[in-house]
């Protein structure tokens, strides 16, 4: 007669008695720090709590946490035991989605994340094909720098981005599907001075204000490496800010210079309805950020809806010539 085998580790905190609700705990008052806080966050009392905690230190074995005056502390194996409870249970949660969107056909709700430039020349026309063929389908775009996309995708805020892997994240963490570099013009308004000067220089433009990202803003550190590599200097002038509205705006009512991406520059300046007076000098052509490409978590299966999106995301974009663009 056969008999059933425990394979041994295999399941052993379930098999103990382990419930979500002290998983649910463990992550409130990772967060919180205060057991009365963690209880009214999960609607339950603070001595229904404790109860919780008192019951789960023997099933695992080891403190999980230290009380002082203030709160708990979590000692080293609560974090990890609070962390893997967080991963877990947005696990079950990503489970769910998809089952629910497998049952309700094609519709879910898909969130993504884009840096300015792509999210122009790739996200709204994908976004509009999307539309049309899967109406049930609700997208949420978050448009903003690498760093901050990546910190959302990795929080799961975000279903997954185009942009870059930051330089200061890890790596292995994410995966990474190439599209291209990120082309820059100069852009000024219609009427600018250079504009009417056929033999414009990039010393020229060091005669005008430049509208640029903050300082280590990528973009701004690709134009100014550009002109340092050519022997030019920084703009001795500059205007910082992180809002592309406010960058146009600038341009078009003073001589300034902007650096912006190819894909936003073309967007306003090729729509006559915008009423646009913006142009593109005809120095830096060849100025370009670094690679970007779509971002996702490492062996993460992604929900049906936003797989469907990011696989016409894919056929658009590995279509474009490795430095072309591909009409809006």
């Amino acid at each position: 007669m056969a008999t059933s085998r425990t394979v041994p580790g295999t399941d052993e905190l379930v098999r103990r008695g382990l419930k979500f609700s002290q998983l649910r705990l463990m992550v409130a008052l990772r967060d919180h720090g205060q057991v009365g806080a963690a209880a009214q966050q999960l609607g339950m009392t603070q001595p229904a709590a404790s109860r919780l905690l008192a019951q789960l230190e023997p099933l695992v074995g080891t403190p999980l946490y230290l009380r002082h005056p203030r709160g708990i502390d979590l000692t080293e194996a609560g974090r990890i035991l609070a962390d893997q409870a967080a991963e877990t249970l947005k696990g079950l949660d990503r489970a769910h989605q998809r089952v629910t969107e497998l049952r309700g056909g094609v519709r879910g709700h898909v969130r993504i994340g884009s840096v300015t430039g792509p999210s122009l020349e790739h996200l709204l026309p994908v976004q509009r094909e999307v539309r049309q063929a899967y109406p049930e389908i609700e997208v949420t775009v978050q448009v903003d720098t690498s760093d901050r996309l990546a910190e959302a995708l990795l929080t799961d805020d975000l279903d997954f981005y185009i942009g870059r892997i930051p330089n200061t994240a890890d790596a292995r963490a994410f995966a990474f599907h190439r599209i291209g570099p990120e082309p820059i013009d100069l852009v000024v308004r219609l009427d600018h001075p250079l504009t009417r000067q056929p033999d414009a220089t990039l010393w020229d433009c060091m005669e005008y204000d430049w509208v640029m990202q903050p300082p280590r803003g990528l973009l701004r550190r690709t134009a100014e490496s550009y002109l340092l590599e050519r022997g030019l200097p920084v703009p001795p002038r500059v205007v910082s800010t992180t809002s592309i509205l406010f960058t146009l705006a600038l341009v078009n009512e003073t001589n300034a210079i902007a650096p912006l991406a190819r894909a936003v520059s073309r967007f306003f300046i090729e729509r006559a309805e915008l009423g646009s007076r913006l142009a593109t000098l005809s120095v830096g052509n060849d100025m370009a950020v670094e690679d970007f490409g779509i971002v996702s978590r490492q062996g993460d299966t992604q929900p049906p809806a936003a797989e469907r999106f990011m696989k016409l995301l894919r056929v658009r974009t590995d279509l474009l010539p490795s430095r072309g663009r591909a009409p809006l």
